[in-house]
């Protein structure tokens, strides 16, 4: 069967509401598996990826460095001694260095987003707590 073939079939099913699919959305008999409207996620866990990528992001400043020295010398010295290979080198030297630069920036992101998320949702529900907590004692003095 050709995919426009599929694809209508699959249309005039959801149309009609036969199959349980809906187009658009979610299906109709969500199962086992189902996301719902609203993402949950916990605080402990924000933390912990957080804490996951600060870790990382110490690893690759530490350790995504070892050969760039070598690295450097071997092109220089190749292309000192006419090898075509030693400006090969340096470009791949520049174009590691470029990549884990983007890769830290984008783990620390990561990182201060998380740490960020997760100080902010512990003050909205510090304030959602407190303005309970106050609602509830203002019935007593009514």
């Amino acid at each position: 069967m050709a995919f426009e073939d599929e694809w209508a079939a699959a249309r005039d099913a959801a149309r009609n509401g036969g199959t349980g699919m809906r187009l658009n959305g979610l299906p109709n008999d969500q199962g086992r598996w189902s996301p719902g409207a609203d993402l949950s996620v916990r605080q402990d866990h924000l933390g912990a990826i957080g804490h996951a990528a600060y870790g990382l992001h110490g690893r690759l400043a530490k350790d995504g460095n070892h050969a760039r020295d070598d690295s450097s010398l071997a092109a220089g010295l190749l292309t000192a001694h006419h090898f075509h290979t030693g400006a090969v080198l340096a470009n791949v030297v520049e174009t590691w260095d470029l990549q884990l630069r983007t890769l830290l920036d984008a783990v620390g992101h990561i990182s201060n987003h998380l740490d960020h998320s997760v100080a902010s949702h512990a003050k909205d529900d510090a304030e959602v707590g407190t303005s309970l907590a106050v609602s509830k004692i203002s019935e007593y003095f009514e």
